[in-house]
């Protein structure tokens, strides 16, 4: 079998012995109602435990959209365009809106890059400005004890609306809904407040139900306003294939039982060996975001099995904490250890990189250096054909080999807990 995954903006081809491929787990297509602007226009029209825009603002009001990054796959350039036709209709000029981009602890951008993130025409017609972590508002403290701090900007209009994609996430369960305010575009603290949480029982991929970082974040709605949500779900292709729109949890909600029917993927067994992909740019921009890939992969590999990691990484570990953490640490327990004594942002990727490492042998397919690479205790591969010799030899002739080209949007679950 030739294989094709997805390498940063390239693909990378290998030839599999077909004997011993045992799955290959991709999410499922979606029958797709119409165009994606159709998708989203009758979203938009329809929005879940909530009136429209149109009913909810009101002519002369501020309104702040918060979208995604440059290192989420989120296609602003095609999600903002209904949107603020929306609001058009609604009366608000477009002087009276600001884009702002969520940046979490994730570095600013470019004026390329915004451009490249919502188009030409939308950056020259509005004000479009990154979130500043040093200029953030404290609005309280949620239950669990994370400050509310949340970007002046966002806290000083009349209305919010929050976009984003809905994808798995790790251990917040899944992206999307109130975490494009809280904590998108809150401060760093605030991050690892909430964050120091994903050791916590509950917090895992795919899971809503009594996840602590997802209860933390969610209860932003105490403390300020979400008017409106929109989310959209994206195929391997990064076309959009459903979207939701309305209340910030009960429309995020049902956006995620649907991810759940597309990217859910029940396994008869685990394998001897797991071939993830990232799924290319942006999901492999680097270490930090293509971790969530590998994380999925492990719920597929067989306890003391190899995983097989395809990821470019293009700019590197994307965090200087994680960097930090890794030069200090000289065994994968020693990062495991030190995420539960004092969590910080950038080291827990370092910490669940080592978790999947007590599972797997983990073997990187990347543009990183070697030294890199095995700095933080994955073995470097020069490419995929070699890995997979690798991993044969590892593993025995007869080894069973699961694929997933689209590692960051397929979350395999064992048949008999499905």
């Amino acid at each position: 079998m030739r294989l094709h995954l997805p390498f940063g903006k390239k693909t990378l081809e290998c030839d599999v012995p077909d004997e011993n491929i045992l799955e290959i787990l991709e999410p499922r297509h979606a029958l797709l109602e119409g165009t994606a602007e159709e998708i989203m226009e009758q979203a938009l029209g329809n929005p879940i435990g909530s009136p429209t825009l149109k009913e909810i603002i009101k002519p002369g009001e501020k309104v702040a959209v918060l979208t995604s990054d440059i290192t989420r796959p989120c296609p602003s350039k095609e999600v903002l365009p209904p949107l603020l036709e929306k609001l058009r209709e609604a009366g608000i000029a477009d002087s009276d809106i600001t884009i702002i981009f969520a940046l979490g602890s994730h570095r600013p951008h470019t004026e390329e890059e915004m451009r490249y993130l919502v188009g030409d025409e939308i950056f020259e017609g509005y004000r479009c400005i990154d979130h500043d972590p040093s200029d953030c508002v404290n609005l309280g403290t949620t239950a669990s004890g994370t400050p509310v701090d949340i970007f002046r900007p966002v806290v000083e209009v009349d209305r919010r609306i929050c976009v984003g994609n809905i994808e798995f996430h790790y251990f917040a369960g899944y992206s999307g809904g109130a975490k494009a305010i809280f904590p998108g575009v809150s401060t760093i603290e605030a991050i690892q407040a909430n964050h120091r949480m994903m050791l916590e029982e509950g917090s895992r991929t795919g899971n809503n139900k009594g996840n602590p970082v997802r209860d933390d974040l969610e209860e932003i709605g105490r403390f300020i306003r979400i008017d409106f949500t929109f989310n959209v779900i994206l195929d391997q292709d990064k076309r959009i294939i459903h979207a939701v729109a309305g209340d910030y949890i009960e429309a995020y909600r049902a956006g995620c039982q649907s991810l759940d029917a597309l990217g859910k993927i029940p396994i008869g067994d685990r394998a001897d060996i797991v071939i993830v992909s990232a799924g290319g740019f942006p999901k492999d921009i680097n270490v930090y975001q293509a971790q969530k890939a590998l994380d999925n992969a492990v719920c597929a590999a067989r306890s003391g099995g190899v995983v097989i990691w395809v990821a470019s990484c293009g700019e590197g570990l994307g965090s200087r904490t994680f960097s930090d953490w890794i030069k200090e640490a000289r065994k994968p327990e020693d990062l495991i250890e030190r995420v539960k004594n004092g969590f910080q942002l950038g080291g827990h990727k370092a910490a669940a990189i080592a978790l999947a490492l007590e599972k797997a042998s983990i073997f990187l397919v990347s543009d990183l250096e070697d030294e890199v690479v095995r700095s933080f205790f994955v073995e470097p591969v020069e490419n995929l054909e070699k890995a997979v010799e690798k991993a044969l030899a590892m593993t025995g002739p007869g080894a069973k080999i699961i694929v997933m080209p689209a590692g960051g949007s397929t979350l395999p679950v064992l048949a008999d807990r499905w």
